[in-house]
């Protein structure tokens, strides 16, 4: 059965600032009838991949500061936009937008591009996602590189789940974002991104995170994605993460962690807690002046961790 979804005109995407990577589509991926992914595949086929994976409520223009360094070194990048962000299709249903439905989309997007010696690049949802995508397929994986991110690692977990579901005025960064996008009629996706990342952004910046919702109708992933992080055994994706800190504590491949020390959402210490779950990951690489939104400060990142990667092979 079709997927209703909203498809995003084009004329939106025009002159994006840093941005002139043309998009590739799919729109056959298994179990995803009718609905079109867009991604962008740049630099030699036959490269190292650096496998970018944005957030909420973010695109693969987040990465831009980040693709010309990783080019100019001679890597691949790959950077999908996952449905309901970017200009992929947006389905309309909040009931379509579940962590599995997610998930399974990038797994299916990597196995229709056979991307393999992968770099997973991951921050927010890209890592909530993304850190869980190696336990299918972990020959395809040969390093990582986490930005502020997060898998259900106790007992924080848990303290969030109170902080969410007592009822009351919640207290954390994350049950504060997450109270506002369960409330708003229209999220301001733009002025979010740029709040989360320190009022850096020019005002053609924002107007980019803001191209692939013409309106309210567009932007039932941006609302949805906070209400499914996993905070609970019973909710869908826990379990996949505790398989996925099993995983990582196992991890033998380099590992390198950038970090947003002014992070109000995801906070310096719970990126300290995550490196302790990847067996020989980097000291956190704390990027001078960085808020949530890490890539903003791209070029430093993508440069200390190619650094790292020669250093460890």
């Amino acid at each position: 059965m079709k997927i209703e979804a909203l498809r995003t005109p084009d004329e939106r995407f025009a002159d994006l600032p840093d941005f002139p990577y043309e998009p590739h589509y799919v729109d056959d991926l298994p179990g995803y009838p009718g609905l079109r992914m867009a991604y962008i595949d740049e630099g030699p086929r036959d490269a190292e991949v650096f496998l970018c994976l944005h957030g909420e409520p973010t695109w693969s223009f987040l990465y831009r500061k980040m693709i010309p360094v990783l080019l100019e070194a001679g890597k691949r990048v790959v950077a999908p936009d996952m449905f309901g962000f970017g200009r992929s299709d947006k389905p309309v249903s909040k009931e379509t937008h579940t962590y599995s439905f997610h998930r399974q989309s990038l797994l299916n997007l990597i196995e229709r591009l056979d991307l393999r010696n992968i770099t997973l690049v991951c921050q927010d949802w890209g890592g909530v996602l993304g850190l869980t995508l190696p336990i299918e397929h972990a020959t395809r994986y040969a390093r990582l590189l986490v930005m502020d991110t997060a898998l259900p690692l106790e007992p924080e977990t848990t303290r969030l789940a109170e902080d969410v579901f007592s009822g009351g005025e919640p207290k954390t960064g994350f049950g504060k974002w997450r109270a506002l996008a369960a409330s708003a009629t229209d999220m301001p996706v733009g002025q979010i991104v740029n709040q989360g990342s320190g009022g850096a952004l020019s005002e053609a910046e924002i107007a980019a995170y803001d191209a692939p919702f013409p309106d309210a109708s567009y932007k039932v992933a941006p609302h949805v994605f906070p209400l499914l992080v996993p905070l609970k055994p019973e909710m869908d994706g826990y379990m996949l993460g505790q398989r996925a800190a099993e995983y990582w504590n196992r991890w033998n491949k380099p590992a390198f962690m950038a970090v947003g020390p002014n992070d109000q959402v995801i906070p310096p210490k719970a990126m300290e807690r995550l490196r302790h779950e990847i067996k020989g990951c980097s000291a956190p690489y704390h990027v001078e002046g960085a808020h949530h939104f890490v890539q903003e400060r791209g070029e430093d990142v993508a440069r200390a961790a190619l650094d790292y990667f020669a250093e460890t092979g």
